[in-house]
């Protein structure tokens, strides 16, 4: 399960770079907060940047507009509880030190800890 979590940061983490249409940036309270877009215009992620890393939060949607992650970056590093949906579920992750600590699986009834 942990491999599944892994294999999906790192595809959100990498679809920032992946982007064909221009990503928007702009400055608020000392950070850059950037806009990236799918080829059909919708957001595909939103977040700051802070001395050129990754801060605060950060949110990726699906091409249809629907919330597939939210995060918290602190200076490029992953920390607290990260979110990632799904059709059928939502994946809970708790980053500790830059590194999972726990995954928690939700369906729609029923918690299902790995």
């Amino acid at each position: 399960m942990k491999n599944i979590v892994i294999a999906g940061v790192l595809l959100v983490s990498s679809m920032m770079f992946a982007q064909e249409v221009k990503p928007k940036y702009e400055v608020v309270d000392n950070m850059v907060k950037a806009t990236y877009y799918y080829d059909n215009g919708q957001v595909s992620q939103e977040g700051f940047y802070l001395d050129g890393k990754l801060h605060g939060k950060w949110v990726s949607y699906t091409e249809n507009g629907t919330k597939q992650a939210i995060g918290e970056y602190n200076h490029g590093n992953k920390v607290g509880k990260w979110f990632f949906w799904n059709e059928n579920s939502l994946n809970e992750v708790d980053f500790r030190d830059s590194r999972i600590a726990e995954v928690k699986k939700w369906s729609k009834d029923v918690l299902v800890k790995n």
